[in-house]
């Protein structure tokens, strides 16, 4: 019965920390497929990121530069976004706004959220638009990327298809161990 208590107590301590919000590093890469026919939409709502959080000065130095300068090599692809920060990850979701290039009248180049939430997987919910100024500063065409209920392994690059536009995005634990070496060959 005692070691029952004890195992009940030591559920109690450990148990909230298993499940509360962990450090991550997440980097995305945001690409146009130039061998596909763009696909003009409409521009984003004037509240495209309602309820998401500003990266601001959360910026961390990319670690995919090898990534992009491939595909700045390939012609297929033009890199339009490459973004990195590192943030907490929970259970509760959590939903980024991520803009690149000018602001023109509440309008990015490059604007558009992120809602992530952590599991054994991640799920993503990405919603971007790309768009392009007249030299009025007003939207005179975009391209949308949207992608729901995307299921992506941590720690790994993911790559999330739209068509023209593409999401490449790694998601990695800043407080997981790294693997260990193999154990030595033990020799008869």
């Amino acid at each position: 019965m005692r070691l029952f208590r004890m195992l009940s107590l030591l559920l109690v301590v450990v148990a909230p920390s298993a499940f509360a919000d962990s450090p991550y590093l997440v980097e995305m890469i945001l690409v146009r497929q130039n061998a596909e026919p763009v696909i003009n939409s409409r521009a984003a709502p004037e509240n495209w990121d309602e309820g998401a959080v500003r990266l601001g000065d959360k910026m961390s130095p990319p670690r995919l530069n090898n990534i992009v300068d491939k595909l700045n090599a390939d012609n297929s692809y033009t890199v339009l976004a490459h973004k990195a920060w590192e943030q907490n990850l929970g259970e509760q979701p959590v939903k980024i706004a991520i803009t690149d290039g000018q602001e023109q009248f509440g309008q990015f180049p490059v604007e558009g959220t992120l809602n992530l939430q952590l599991g054994r997987f991640t799920d993503i919910d990405a919603q971007f638009w790309v768009n392009q100024f007249d030299s009025n500063a007003s939207v005179i065409a975009s391209e949308h990327l949207n992608q729901t209920d995307v299921r992506t392994k941590n720690n790994q690059l993911n790559y999330l298809d739209g068509g023209h536009l593409a999401l490449l995005i790694k998601i990695t634990s800043l407080t997981a161990k790294p693997p260990s070496a193999p154990p030595p060959d033990i020799q008869d």
